[in-house]
């Protein structure tokens, strides 16, 4: 695998919960040998990120690809 290969891609992902929104057109890749955070103020969404990308949650747009 090349060591610029995209190991984990995020598209367009949003979701909500009701009427509120936890994640609106989130994008990002991580690339091998990459190591990336989330970080943010509290209720910015980042457990719901991270629950979208472990398949706990599944996200009402966009997609998330690994490997």
């Amino acid at each position: 695998m090349s060591s610029n290969a995209v190991l984990l891609d995020v598209k367009n992902v949003s979701l909500s919960f009701g009427g509120t929104s936890a994640l609106s057109d989130v994008d990002f890749g991580v690339k091998s040998g990459e190591i990336r955070a989330i970080i943010g103020p509290n209720g910015a969404g980042k457990t719901s990120m991270l629950n979208c990308i472990s398949g706990f949650y599944r996200p009402q747009n966009g997609e998330i690809l690994f490997k």
